[in-house]
């Protein structure tokens, strides 16, 4: 069966419970897209003009380190976003992301969701308070990550 732009978004959990109004907005941004194994979504420093929703496979998202090379900070799976960067001015990626496997996805133009955010301030204002609760999850396992390798690693 196939599924309407909005149908989809009403099953992502950052979009659940927005008004059909609002998916229907939304759903104006979007875009099915595939990615292979080791494919890029985007490269630190890039202009952040797309966003992603994981439907099926893995995405790793990779910070540089000096002497290291691209470390994993994190893997995103179905149903999580991929990049907030394109909410925040200078909107440029803080991190490389790319597939871990084969990875289907919803792909948001963020021009066109910034355009329809300054239009209409109050799907702005629920989207920026949908990703700022993602955002602070995000912050919050990295720092429970980063608190179990220098805990062990001082054991």
């Amino acid at each position: 069966m196939v599924e309407s732009m909005e149908e989809l978004l009403e099953t992502v959990p950052v979009f659940e419970g927005l008004s059909s109004e609002f998916l229907n907005t939304i759903a104006g941004c979007a875009s099915n897209v595939r990615f292979d194994e080791g494919q890029t979504l985007f490269e630190e420093d890039e202009e952040a003009n797309r966003f992603f929703i994981v439907r099926q496979g893995l995405v790793a998202v990779d910070m540089h380190v000096p002497g290291q090379g691209p470390v994993t900070i994190l893997t995103v799976r179905e149903g999580e976003v991929v990049g907030w960067s394109w909410l925040f001015a200078p909107y440029r990626w803080q991190f490389d992301a790319r597939a871990v496997e084969s990875t289907r996805a919803l792909a948001f133009d963020a021009r066109c969701l910034r355009g329809k955010c300054d239009e209409d301030p109050a799907l702005g204002y629920e989207l920026m308070r949908r990703f700022a609760r993602v955002i602070v999850q995000r912050v919050q396992a990295t720092r429970l990550q980063i608190l179990d390798v220098y805990g062990h690693a001082h054991s």
